[in-house]
């Protein structure tokens, strides 16, 4: 049985011990109170009702560290080689949140937030053989106990791109084999948390995954080859489906669905021709998954625009299994896309001049949020939705104890109001995820980038709650109460 006053076992960052980090995150959050800018929005808005949920999300391999009380999984094996992630980093350590969860979820409870949004890393919680490793397991049950006792929902995202390397070795996602595996995945886990979860979510942005992953090959596993990242998506999307046979058997009573990033498209002029590509890269990298999903089909304009060869190996029902209905989807949005038409490869992207940007290059567009919703649920027929990740990378300095990232708040501000904009247009719109809770691994940027409402300072551990964190405390604690 896991002891939940137990650190857990692996290796550790450095010799700052767990009681420091706290009284560091403690003296933070003791100074929530000094808001030096605020959110807002009117006062008849939805999003200031108590039964909209708002919450901070992370993910496993980003965070968690203690590698070697797991199995490998492909980012470790990404991160290895060289050239693969900009500053040589990996994820053996992170944030060491294995070892001071505890803390960190007193940390969550002082931002004020109904849901924590986390995933299970799968390589932790099952062995190469199928069968379940009780440790591991242990550690989230622990964790997901200890979140009710704070009154805080689990938002559990199952596949957050941590694929075990056994199953890569085997193919990975190419190979139909891993969406049966992911279901006696999800299978285990769910059956193993039991009634302790408010919502799952099978996948996170399958499109990383798949295209990001198997077709450019930037990120993990690194293979390049379009016929590579179509069946790869294929096969994500049928692991959706077949955990979602298990979810609604197993937690009947959770919110059960999946999380799409999109970046709505928009031509660099008026053009027929710009206009035509930015339908096209809207097919072609984000409707590929939508499509499926609530329609159960590929994106007719986006097939015509890859070879034969590499169209997905559907098979009989494979689409119904697909499509089957879920009851949320979650939404990751981050920025838009301004296309241009391109006689070799049907579109390509610009970033407007002058436009503000974050550290990741990425235009900083609120009305893309908007815009993305609506026309969403125009095209189909949608479930309640939730933000599940929005944020921003800046460029964040620890001064004194502190971290003004006034260019952060205004991120949060923006994005919400244009939440709420959706929502005045008739989007169901149920929650908001800030990302993230925590800077962490960036993924093939290492630790380069920071996108969380906590500075996280990589050397000792401690945690500092930075001014969009504070602001985000106190709108989240200052809502009206739902009234009937």
């Amino acid at each position: 049985m896991y002891d939940a006053d137990r650190p857990f076992s692996g290796r550790k960052s450095d010799n700052t011990n767990n009681t420091d980090v706290w009284q560091a995150i403690a003296t933070t959050a003791n100074e929530l109170i000094f808001v030096t800018m605020k959110i807002s929005l009117p006062a008849s808005s939805p999003l200031t009702d108590d039964s909209f949920i708002y919450g901070a999300a992370t993910a496993a391999f980003q965070i968690e560290g203690a590698a070697d009380t797991r199995l490998p999984c492909i980012w470790d094996t990404f991160c290895a080689k060289p050239g693969t992630i900009s500053d040589g980093s990996d994820g053996q350590v992170a944030c060491d949140h294995i070892n001071r969860w505890q803390e960190d979820l007193d940390l969550i409870e002082h931002l004020n937030v109904d849901a924590y949004r986390f995933s299970v890393s799968w390589p932790r919680v099952m062995h190469a053989d199928g069968s379940p490793n009780p440790e591991g397991l242990a550690f989230y049950v622990a964790l997901l106990d200890r979140l009710a006792e704070k009154n805080i929902k689990a938002f559990v995202t199952l596949y957050h791109w941590d694929l075990p390397q056994h199953l890569e070795d085997a193919g990975g996602w190419q190979n139909r084999a891993t969406a049966y595996q992911f279901q006696q995945y999800a299978d285990l886990v769910s059956r193993t948390f039991g009634d302790r979860v408010y919502s799952y979510a099978t996948l996170n942005e399958p499109f990383c995954s798949a295209y990001l992953g198997y077709e450019v090959g930037i990120h993990a596993p690194g293979i390049a080859d379009q016929k590579a990242g179509r069946a790869a998506a294929h096969h994500l999307l049928l692991a959706h489906g077949l955990a979602m046979d298990v979810l609604r058997k197993n937690s009947p009573n959770s919110l059960n669905g999946i999380v799409l990033n999109m970046s709505p498209g928009y031509g660099r002029t008026d053009s027929r021709a710009d206009q035509e590509a930015a339908a096209l890269a809207e097919d072609f990298l984000f409707h590929w998954y939508a499509e499926p999903l609530f329609n159960g089909r590929y994106p007719a304009r986006a097939l015509a625009h890859i070879p034969d060869s590499a169209h997905p190996p559907v098979q009989p029902g494979d689409m119904e299994i697909i499509a089957q209905p879920i009851d949320f989807l979650g939404l990751n949005y981050y920025t838009r896309g301004i296309y241009h038409a391109d006689p070799d490869t049907g579109f390509g992207e610009t970033v407007p001049e002058g436009a503000p940007i974050t550290e990741m290059g990425w235009e900083v567009y609120p009305q893309g949020l908007t815009d993305l919703l609506v026309g969403l649920n125009s095209r189909y027929q949608l479930p309640p939705v939730f933000i599940t990740e929005n944020g921003a990378a800046m460029a964040d300095t620890l001064t004194d104890g502190q971290v003004h990232d006034d260019s952060r708040v205004d991120y949060f501000q923006t994005h919400l109001q244009a939440v709420h904009n959706a929502v005045e247009q008739g989007v169901d719109v149920q929650g908001y995820f800030a990302w993230s809770l925590m800077d962490n691994f960036e993924w093939a940027l290492g630790y380069e980038k920071r996108f969380g409402i906590v500075h996280v300072d990589y050397d000792t551990q401690v945690r500092t709650i930075k001014d969009s964190g504070k602001a985000l405390a106190d709108f989240f604690g200052n809502r009206t109460q739902k009234t009937t």
